[in-house]
């Protein structure tokens, strides 16, 4: 195998002049396991990409090791979005590797760094354009739940359901009890599905009033005695970060039983047009 012939792949990001006091946006930013990024900058093009230079093999690992090397490409990533506003994140293990010449014509290879140029080259146009629409948004997550103990218990400001099983259950055998547990079980969770669908409907609305852009996404964790109401991934301003804290705040402060969890601000992964992303992966090793 031979070393550091392939370009390991984070992101294209916009190329702008730098002066001759400014580094540029890798300067000093380091990767997966702590080795140094790059830009491979595309002549003609206002697009460059972030890279290291790796060996021609995907990154193979246990679960721990796969999970620190995904959070460090994330924060590289996070990094050189900081500075320079907009970018378009790669997946994990996106390498582009050197094509070998074939046999007798060995003018006639290519390096990864030209094919990863070539390959810039001719999506430039959609590339930029992508990066001029996300410039300054980024993404938010926000991840609504109701506690389902407050809900029946009339915290949720709306009338607590009534309890016929809820009365002293001294003298009850314990079948009884566990049967009346498993009741009152059941009556807090289509209380608590019946708020959360109101909710939904109410907050989706008001979020969609302060983002540009609004994706559902599968809850990121469970909470035992919580139902769900919304999870999703938001794409704002910058500037309108504030004010989707300003409606969740709200929310939290009018129905006690709502619990929120509010993430980010991130690169905009869940708003980017992929196809940039299949046609690197075409060209790995």
């Amino acid at each position: 195998m031979t070393e550091h012939t392939a370009l390991y792949v984070y992101a294209l990001l916009p190329d702008r002049p730098d002066g001759p006091d400014r580094p540029d946006a890798a300067d000093g930013v380091t990767g997966i396991d702590g080795r140094p990024l790059r830009l491979v900058r595309v002549p003609g093009a206002s697009v460059a990409a972030l890279v290291h230079d790796a060996a021609p093999a995907p990154l193979e690992g246990g679960d721990d090791q796969v999970r620190r090397w995904v959070e460090e490409q994330s924060r590289a990533v996070d990094t050189v979005w900081e500075r320079t506003g907009s970018i378009l994140p790669m997946t994990f293990n996106v390498l582009v590797a050197e094509e070998p010449p074939p046999e007798g014509r060995p003018e006639a290879g290519r390096s990864a760094e030209r094919r990863l140029t070539e390959w810039v080259t001719e999506q430039a146009a959609d590339i930029a354009g992508q990066l001029e629409d996300l410039a300054g948004r980024c993404e938010l997550r926000v991840d609504i739940t109701v506690d389902r103990t407050a809900v029946t218990t009339g915290e949720a400001g709306e009338a607590a359901p009534e309890d016929p099983a809820g009365g002293p259950a001294d003298g009850l055998s314990p079948g009884m009890r566990r049967l009346m547990a498993k009741q009152r079980e059941h009556r807090a969770r289509n209380a608590a599905g019946q708020f959360a669908d109101t909710l939904h409907a109410e907050i989706r609305q008001r979020l969609l009033a302060v983002a540009e852009d609004y994706r559902d996404r599968g809850p990121t964790h469970r909470v035992a005695g919580e139902t769900d109401v919304l999870c999703a991934a938001l794409l704002v301003r910058r500037e309108d970060i504030d004010a989707v804290g300003t409606v969740l705040t709200e929310l939290r402060s009018r129905q006690p039983a709502v619990r929120i969890r509010f993430l980010g601000p991130w690169p905009p992964y869940s708003f980017i047009d992929t196809r940039h992303r299949t046609r690197a992966e075409e060209m790995a090793p």
